[in-house]
């Protein structure tokens, strides 16, 4: 996302009007999560840390519309730590950097993986009308016992770009990463959302930083899949929004815009005169 992630973090660009990181907030909150652990770097750290300690950050009286929750990062009653990241060492090593603070099953969510399927408003801000993603991890976890990943499938010129999965019934057999269309055993790739075990710090420990690199986190899965089995949870009512590059989040802000109750219909009507101007331009 370069130039732009120099002034601010991917994970917190806007879609539309309220920052990714807000959604992902909320989501958790929605899950039952109390504590939150935000793993950055050490550069994020010091765009987020006023936010992360100060209350709502607008001055009195601007947007009074808008519920106190769009306008500041945390939520009523969740304990959030920041977390620093020394290298961009990849999942595996960012968790790792919360082990002192973290037991038994936990959930990890990607920053720029955003996973949506109600398309309000700031004025409807909050865990009420927050994406259900991670709740359905844990529901899965409560019912299966098993650790868990969110799946979600993708265009096949778009499969390349992510780690697809095979399925055994419900669970994951294998994970191809960035497989060409042709060699990928489907065409479901893991979108950010995991339920790891209690027991995850001690498997990473397994498998270093220093043998495994960045795909440290891959190894991870694989042992639960060869150790028990992870359960896949198929996101289909939800939209995937990736703020990991421009042409994604530029797609992710259209496809958010129309199917928007409050400025969907102001959008589409713009997007479709813009379209008859091109189309005649052409003409022309």
């Amino acid at each position: 996302m370069l130039p732009a992630s120099l002034f601010m973090p991917k994970e917190t660009l806007p879609l539309i009007d309220t920052p990714l990181l807000k959604h992902l907030i909320w989501e958790v909150a929605k899950a039952g999560v109390d504590n939150l652990h935000l793993v950055v770097s050490r550069r994020k750290e010091e765009v987020l840390r006023g936010f992360i300690d100060g209350e709502s950050q607008d001055d009195d009286g601007v947007r009074p519309d808008l519920p106190s929750e769009a306008l500041s990062l945390g939520i009523k009653g969740m304990n959030i730590k920041i977390h620093i990241q020394q290298f961009a060492g990849g999942v595996g090593d960012a968790i790792s950097t919360t082990k002192e603070y973290i037991e038994g099953p936990f959930l990890v969510l990607l920053g720029d993986n955003l996973l949506i399927n109600q398309h309000v408003g700031p004025e409807h801000s909050g865990k009420e009308h927050a994406s259900g993603a991670s709740l359905e991890l844990v529901q899965k976890y409560v019912e299966t016992g098993l650790p868990c990943v969110g799946v979600s499938r993708v265009l096949e010129e778009d499969v390349r770009n992510f780690g697809i999965i095979g399925f055994e019934g419900s669970k994951v057999s294998t994970i191809v990463e960035k497989p060409e269309p042709n060699n990928a055993p489907s065409d479901f790739a893991l979108c950010g959302r995991y339920l790891f075990p209690g027991n995850t710090f001690e498997i990473l420990e397994q498998h270093p930083i220093s043998e495994f690199g960045e795909n440290q986190s891959i190894a991870l899965l694989m042992h639960l899949i060869e150790n028990g089995g992870i359960e896949a949870v198929k996101y289909s009512e939800y939209q995937l929004y990736d703020s990991g590059n421009p042409i994604s989040w530029i797609k992710a802000q259209i496809d958010h815009a129309f199917r928007r109750q409050d400025i969907g219909k102001e959008i589409r009507n713009w997007v479709e005169e813009r379209v008859s101007v091109e189309d005649c331009e052409n003409d022309d």
